[in-house]
């Protein structure tokens, strides 16, 4: 080693032990995460400024439950609906046996196509009543007139903890599907204060004349 590299290294020497620090090196800076946003940065949803579709109700008076309900659907209506027109809470389980008697939306109405379509249908072989039948209200602290309502219905309309017994007004048949049964005679009579005491109907069915 030459004499002018060993007098260099004690002069670095020096200058370290002077500064009571090692040798410098290049520090690196720590990443820095961006800073979390908060609820004002945060973006909103945006609203949509897609118009809403509309479509005109059709004319679904006569036809068939099912055809009604294809002609709705082609029309760009999904959300839809049925009930007994003749108030006897029957289930339209095959809608081929059923045809339209009412709608909630008169014909040539034009309507959002996510609105419910509604329609009130009777059986095939029966009349739409002259007016739709409704069912009556729950019944509170009075017993309703349930006389001409279906059984089914009837029983609907109480509370669930009311012990009910029907029995056939003119032979001793059992009463099986309800909705097939009209109310004759009813204990309590209309009108009598409900305080949880048994309820009894006597029916017929709907094709029969109460006796």
């Amino acid at each position: 080693m030459s004499k002018r590299t060993v007098t260099t290294a004690l002069a670095c020497l020096a200058v370290i032990a002077l500064a009571g620090c090692e040798p410098a090196t290049t520090a690196q800076q720590p990443a820095t995460s961006p800073p979390s946003p908060t609820t004002s940065d945060a973006r909103l949803p945006e609203k949509s400024d897609k118009p809403v579709e509309r479509a005109a109700v059709a004319n679904f008076v006569g036809m068939g439950l099912q055809s009604a309900q294809d002609k709705a659907q082609a029309d760009g209506f999904h959300l839809l609906a049925s009930h007994d027109s003749a108030g006897r809470g029957r289930m339209q389980a095959f809608d081929r046996n059923w045809k339209v008697c009412t709608q909630n939306y008169k014909p040539g109405k034009n309507i959002p196509v996510d609105t419910e379509l509604d329609f009130g249908a009777v059986k095939l072989e029966e009349s739409c009543p002259s007016k739709e039948e409704t069912d009556p209200a729950p019944a509170g602290k009075a017993m309703p007139n349930f006389v001409g309502k279906s059984v089914k219905v009837a029983r609907g309309a109480l509370d669930p903890s009311t012990s009910i017994t029907v029995t056939d007004a003119g032979e001793d048949r059992m009463v099986l599907m309800e909705s097939n049964w009209k109310v004759c005679n009813q204990t309590p009579k209309a009108g009598a204060v409900l305080n949880g005491q048994p309820v009894e109907f006597a029916a017929v069915k709907f094709d029969e004349s109460c006796p």
